[in-house]
């Protein structure tokens, strides 16, 4: 019996602008969407592929946000590797690319912002680069309705390695009522340890090797604040002074490594669920990383 004709995918689309991105997913009934900036690596592919399930058409974003960097930050040296993004995200059944220029996503000065709640978004990461969730509530809002508008649901997905970004955007989504759930994906890590991201390409081979260090050192404050149990409240200070002396002596420069709680990033009290968080630069590369514990 002849067997029927292989069931081909439509061809992946590219968006330069809002109107031909809504014209996209003008039949679209759940838009599943991951934001990135590009320069994708497998955990950006990760989110993709646990998205593809859970919308009737997937969508990236590849976008460098001018206003989450600071001046003196790499926005300009951020690595745009364009072709192998759009290979990599076809090979993993994206539908839909939204690539716009600075002029189509902010055609004038973006003077309306969102601005979090500072008692989140004004901490750990917040602290080290102030105005940097401004900048990201700002352009995920943006990339929200340019996606979602005109939908009555919607899936947004992100990695877990921005921990306290995924907890600002939930915040935000559900204090603006959006219809969009956003689902957290585990961070993905290489097979020493080292959480992906798209800076570590900055480090040099020596420092590619150092660089595992800092989510041995979560690990160790984790292991440690568990152990101090109904102590951890008096004992928290001492342990995470130690974690950072540790990882100063083998010459980072740690902005700080810290437990929380995980319902609101604050100081934890006795029976919590907590986080472990870290940031550091080694050499001139800053690396973040967390894990629950």
């Amino acid at each position: 019996m002849p067997l029927g004709p292989i069931p081909t995918r439509s061809p992946m689309l590219i968006a330069r602008t809002i109107p031909e991105l809504r014209q996209h997913l003008a039949n679209c009934q759940c838009p599943a969407f991951v934001p990135t900036m590009g320069n994708l690596h497998a955990g950006h592919i990760q989110l993709v592929e646990r998205a593809k399930p859970l919308g009737d058409r997937t969508v990236a974003s590849i976008f460098v946000n001018r206003l989450q960097f600071l001046p003196h930050e790499d926005f300009d040296s951020y690595p745009r590797t364009w072709e192998a993004d759009c290979a990599k995200l076809e090979a993993a059944g994206c539908d839909v690319v939204f690539a716009p220029r600075e002029t189509d996503l902010y055609p004038e000065p973006q003077t309306v912002k969102v601005h979090a709640d500072p008692a989140l978004a004004d901490i750990l990461e917040g602290q080290f680069r102030p105005g940097f969730f401004t900048g990201v509530s700002t352009v995920v809002m943006k990339l929200f309705m340019s996606v979602f508008a005109g939908h009555a649901q919607g899936v947004a997905v992100f990695g877990k390695k921005d921990y306290q970004q995924l907890m600002v955007i939930r915040q935000m989504v559900r204090q603006f009522a959006l219809p969009i759930n956003v689902v957290g994906v585990e961070t993905c890590r290489a097979e020493d340890g080292l959480a992906l991201s798209s800076r570590n390409g900055y480090l040099s081979e020596s420092e590619r090797a150092e660089a595992v260090q800092l989510s041995l050192a979560l690990r160790s404050l984790g292991r440690d604040a568990l152990a101090a149990a109904d102590g951890l409240v008096s004992h928290l200070p001492g342990l995470e002074d130690k974690a950072l002396q540790a990882l100063r002596q083998r010459g980072w420069q740690p902005d700080y490594l810290t437990v929380r709680r995980r319902s609101d990033l604050q100081v934890p009290q006795a029976g919590d669920a907590l986080v472990v968080l870290g940031a550091a630069r080694l050499g001139n590369t800053r690396l973040i990383d967390n894990m629950e514990i």
